[in-house]
């Protein structure tokens, strides 16, 4: 039983390094999935917009050379920068095609 809950220790924690999946604007929460449009209501303007193409997509190979397919999509990226003061955290946001995709901590706002 110890060795379970060790076990269980360690992936939680192992987790905890990851992009955050969620964070607040006042008394809303804004996370992974919210559109542009959610996340413009809850927050308003960022400080800081950037945006840029991406791709995504995969290769399928037949293991003997015979087939090949490349397949690839162009994507949008937008990412966003909110300063929320000198006692909060700044959050980088990425979305892809509208939909946000990653939340991330950075330094102290000013």
């Amino acid at each position: 039983m110890k060795k379970i809950l060790l076990l269980l220790g360690f992936l939680f924690v192992a987790g905890v390094g990851t992009a955050d999946a969620a964070f607040r604007c006042g008394n809303r929460l804004v996370q992974i999935g919210d559109h542009e449009m959610e996340v413009l209501q809850k927050c308003g303007e960022p400080e800081f917009k950037d945006e840029r193409i991406g791709y995504t997509g995969e290769r399928l190979r037949h293991p003997r050379g015979a087939l090949e397919i490349e397949e690839y999509e162009q994507i949008i990226i937008h990412e966003w920068i909110y300063n929320f003061g000198p006692r909060r955290l700044k959050q980088r946001l990425l979305f892809e095609n509208g939909i946000l995709k990653e939340i991330n901590d950075l330094e102290r706002g000013y």
